[in-house]
This record gives structure tokens, C-alpha cells and sequence, in this order.
């Protein structure tokens, strides 16, 4: 499912709503976990799963194209982690 997918749908389950409310509703919810995470911070979502961000260490990679040598950085990444009830969900 795509993100104009998403909205259409929460938009014909909600039809009190406009399809620029829903658009602004499902922008906030993933702009604000950006946010957090963005702040090194965690977000929790029960019977879903949680977001959290992993940190990836630099090291020295190589360029597939050229062979050429290359040093990545040291980064931070997105990581999700299922929910209990999301994973028994998804093994019925």
C-alpha cells in the first residue's frame, strides 16, 4: 500500500472527513515520527510495533560500479520492531 492508497482508503471509512483532511491527518502522524526519531527518541505504537533508530558504525565500502574504495560514514538508521500482536496476526 502507497501512501495515496492509505489516504483514499482512511478517506471512504471516514466520509465525514475531506480527502485534504485525511491527507493532513496521515502527513502529521508520520511527520511527527520523523520527529522523534529525528530526536533520537522512540515511538510506540501497542499492538503495532515501535520505531527507534539504530546506530551503523563507519567502515569502508566499495563502489559496485568502479571497485573504487569508498568510507561511508557513521550514521544513524530507521528500525522497526513488530508487535506481539502484529506478528501473530501475520503467522494465522
Amino acid at each position: 500500500m502507497i501512501r495515496s492508497e492509505l489516504v483514499q482508503h482512511l478517506a471512504e471509512q471516514n466520509p465525514e472527513l475531506s480527502a485534504r483532511e485525511v491527507e493532513a491527518i496521515v502527513s502529521t502522524f508520520f511527520d511527527e515520527i520523523v520527529r522523534r526519531l529525528a530526536e533520537n527518541g522512540r515511538v510506540e505504537l501497542r499492538g503495532f510495533g515501535a520505531f527507534s533508530t539504530r546506530a551503523r558504525d563507519a567502515r569502508t565500502g566499495r563502489n559496485p560500479r568502479t571497485g573504487e574504495v569508498v568510507e561511508v560514514t557513521a550514521k544513524r538508521v530507521p528500525y522497526f520492531k513488530p508487535g506481539k500482536e502484529m506478528r501473530q496476526r501475520l503467522n494465522v
